[in-house]
């Protein structure tokens, strides 16, 4: 299983299409807070449309109560930030990975970063292009890891 992490997620409609992506292939959708919005916000009700049934949702209260779950198995995680010098294409998912991926105003912390600095992996665009919306940026890699297990599960 594909496990998509939001870590201190802002924006409510960015939230509700990675779910909706979430539930189109089948991944776990992981929502680290602190969130810039309510579970009951009505905008990510309505960007998650009538998928959310569908939704494998886990909610952890921090980074530290995420990272408890994953600590020993760090192999399945894969950070994606414009920072990193890798592309997508050099990491080698495996098994039930986690791929992760930080706030829309400013990414994934230092902290995280530095703590996983050999995770890293960036989304290839062209020079002076500086990021793409959390949302699409999901939907690429979810669906390149799908395509690399064969779209196990999908038709």
């Amino acid at each position: 299983m594909l496990h998509v992490v939001l870590v201190e997620s802002e924006i409510p409609q960015n939230a509700g299409n990675i779910a909706r992506t979430c539930a189109a292939v089948g991944a776990r959708l992981h929502l680290v807070k602190p969130l810039g919005f309510l579970l009951s916000d009505r905008h990510l009700r309505r960007a998650g449309a009538d998928y959310w049934a569908d939704v494998d949702l886990v909610i952890h209260e921090s980074w530290m109560a995420f990272n408890k779950i994953v600590a020993a198995d760090i192999a399945r995680l894969f950070f994606f930030t414009r920072r990193a010098d890798r592309h997508m294409d050099e990491a080698e998912f495996g098994d039930d990975p986690y791929l992760v991926f930080g706030r829309e105003s400013a990414g994934l912390s230092d902290d995280i970063l530095r703590a996983y600095g050999n995770r890293w992996y960036r989304i290839p665009m062209r020079p002076g292009a500086r990021s793409l919306n959390v949302s699409n940026a999901v939907a690429i890699v979810v669906y390149e890891a799908a395509r690399r297990t064969g779209f196990a599960g999908l038709t």
